[in-house]
């Protein structure tokens, strides 16, 4: 959703350098590969034009987020139709197997923080597996 933002301008940030308490981002992410899990405290939107415009609205990056990886696009498809298309079966197998995993990690966040929740479930799958 490259408009995302536009739910979250309510929440816009005091000051740039503070974080926006209390809110967790979660992104398909077509840079990391499928079945691979990215959570962060802050940091830049990558070309994820969904975080991009979250951050035009909360006036900051210092939000947490939750990325999880639907890549890598093949060779000769553009970024654009990749996300526009229905995912590739591997692919989809990869994330539905995360789900579970997902919902603790946001549970974990909510509970004990982005710190333990990043030490505990993210998850780096090589493009190959």
């Amino acid at each position: 959703m490259n408009n995302s933002g536009r739910v979250l301008s309510g929440l816009r940030a005091r000051d740039p350098e503070s974080p926006v308490p209390d809110l967790l981002v979660v992104v398909d992410d077509f840079a990391i590969p499928a079945g691979s899990v990215r959570l962060r405290p802050s940091g830049s939107a990558g070309g994820h034009n969904g975080l991009r415009s979250i951050e035009t609205a909360l006036g900051t990056n210092r939000y947490a987020r939750l990325r999880i990886g639907v890549g890598p696009v093949p060779p000769g498809m553009s970024n654009h139709d990749y996300v526009l298309e229905p995912m590739p079966h591997e692919g989809r197998k990869a994330v539905e197997a995360l789900i579970p995993d997902l919902c603790d990690a946001v549970e974990c966040w909510m509970d004990e923080g982005i710190e333990r929740a990043m030490a505990l479930f993210n998850r780096k799958v090589k493009a190959d597996e």
